[in-house]
Protein backbone atom coordinates (compact mmCIF):
# COMPACT_ATOMS: atom_id res chain seq x y z
CA UNK A 1 0.00 0.00 0.00
CA UNK A 2 1.25 3.49 -0.80
CA UNK A 3 2.24 5.88 1.95
CA UNK A 4 0.01 8.83 2.65
CA UNK A 5 2.44 11.75 2.38
CA UNK A 6 5.50 10.41 0.57
CA UNK A 7 3.79 9.32 -2.69
CA UNK A 8 6.00 6.26 -2.78
CA UNK A 9 5.49 2.65 -1.98
CA UNK A 10 6.91 0.93 1.06
CA UNK A 11 10.41 -0.47 1.43
CA UNK A 12 9.43 -4.08 2.03
CA UNK A 13 11.57 -6.66 0.32
CA UNK A 14 13.97 -9.51 0.74
CA UNK A 15 17.52 -8.51 1.66
CA UNK A 16 20.52 -10.82 1.93
CA UNK A 17 22.19 -10.47 5.34
CA UNK A 18 25.59 -8.78 5.21
CA UNK A 19 28.34 -11.15 6.22
CA UNK A 20 32.10 -11.07 5.76
CA UNK A 21 32.90 -14.76 6.24
CA UNK A 22 31.42 -17.77 4.46
CA UNK A 23 28.79 -19.69 6.41
CA UNK A 24 29.98 -22.78 8.23
CA UNK A 25 27.14 -24.99 6.97
CA UNK A 26 28.33 -24.89 3.32
CA UNK A 27 29.87 -28.26 2.62
CA UNK A 28 31.66 -27.34 -0.63
CA UNK A 29 35.25 -26.13 -0.69
CA UNK A 30 36.67 -23.33 -2.80
CA UNK A 31 38.07 -25.54 -5.57
CA UNK A 32 34.89 -27.65 -5.75
CA UNK A 33 32.76 -24.55 -6.32
CA UNK A 34 35.14 -23.30 -9.01
CA UNK A 35 34.88 -26.67 -10.79
CA UNK A 36 31.08 -26.48 -10.58
CA UNK A 37 31.10 -22.97 -12.06
CA UNK A 38 33.33 -24.12 -14.93
CA UNK A 39 31.14 -27.16 -15.58
CA UNK A 40 27.93 -25.13 -15.58
CA UNK A 41 29.48 -22.45 -17.83
CA UNK A 42 30.58 -25.06 -20.38
CA UNK A 43 26.98 -26.30 -20.46
CA UNK A 44 25.98 -22.86 -21.76
CA UNK A 45 24.52 -21.25 -18.65
CA UNK A 46 24.84 -17.51 -18.05
CA UNK A 47 26.48 -16.09 -14.92
CA UNK A 48 23.16 -15.31 -13.25
CA UNK A 49 21.81 -18.76 -14.09
CA UNK A 50 24.94 -20.36 -12.62
CA UNK A 51 24.38 -18.40 -9.40
CA UNK A 52 20.76 -19.56 -9.23
CA UNK A 53 21.69 -23.20 -9.85
CA UNK A 54 24.41 -23.11 -7.20
CA UNK A 55 22.01 -21.50 -4.72
CA UNK A 56 19.01 -23.75 -5.35
CA UNK A 57 20.55 -27.14 -6.12
CA UNK A 58 23.89 -27.09 -4.31
CA UNK A 59 23.12 -24.85 -1.32
CA UNK A 60 25.85 -22.28 -2.03
CA UNK A 61 24.52 -18.90 -0.85
CA UNK A 62 27.29 -16.72 -2.31
CA UNK A 63 30.16 -17.80 -4.55
CA UNK A 64 32.10 -14.62 -3.81
CA UNK A 65 32.05 -15.13 -0.03
CA UNK A 66 33.47 -18.65 -0.33
CA UNK A 67 35.93 -18.34 -3.24
CA UNK A 68 36.84 -14.67 -2.97
CA UNK A 69 36.04 -14.25 -6.68
CA UNK A 70 32.85 -13.60 -8.60
CA UNK A 71 31.43 -16.09 -11.08
CA UNK A 72 32.47 -13.92 -14.01
CA UNK A 73 36.06 -13.66 -12.66
CA UNK A 74 36.25 -17.46 -12.44
CA UNK A 75 34.96 -17.72 -16.01
CA UNK A 76 37.47 -15.13 -17.27
CA UNK A 77 40.38 -16.99 -15.65
CA UNK A 78 39.40 -20.15 -17.51
CA UNK A 79 38.68 -18.39 -20.84
CA UNK A 80 35.01 -19.37 -20.96
CA UNK A 81 33.53 -15.91 -20.44
CA UNK A 82 31.34 -14.85 -23.40
CA UNK A 83 32.47 -12.06 -25.73
CA UNK A 84 29.57 -9.81 -24.67
CA UNK A 85 28.78 -9.17 -21.00
CA UNK A 86 25.50 -10.68 -19.88
CA UNK A 87 23.68 -7.38 -19.32
CA UNK A 88 24.62 -6.08 -22.79
CA UNK A 89 23.59 -9.39 -24.37
CA UNK A 90 20.20 -9.20 -22.63
CA UNK A 91 19.69 -5.64 -23.88
CA UNK A 92 20.52 -6.67 -27.46
CA UNK A 93 18.18 -9.65 -27.22
CA UNK A 94 15.41 -7.41 -25.92
CA UNK A 95 15.98 -4.91 -28.76
CA UNK A 96 15.78 -7.69 -31.36
CA UNK A 97 12.56 -9.01 -29.84
CA UNK A 98 11.07 -5.52 -29.81
CA UNK A 99 12.10 -4.94 -33.42
CA UNK A 100 10.47 -8.22 -34.47
CA UNK A 101 7.34 -7.29 -32.54
CA UNK A 102 7.02 -3.94 -34.31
Amino acid sequence: MARIHARKRGKAGSKRPSRKTPPKWVRYKKNEIEKLVIKLAKEGNSTSMIGLILRDQFGVPSVEKITGKTISEIMKENNIYPKLPEDLFNLLKQAVNLRNHL
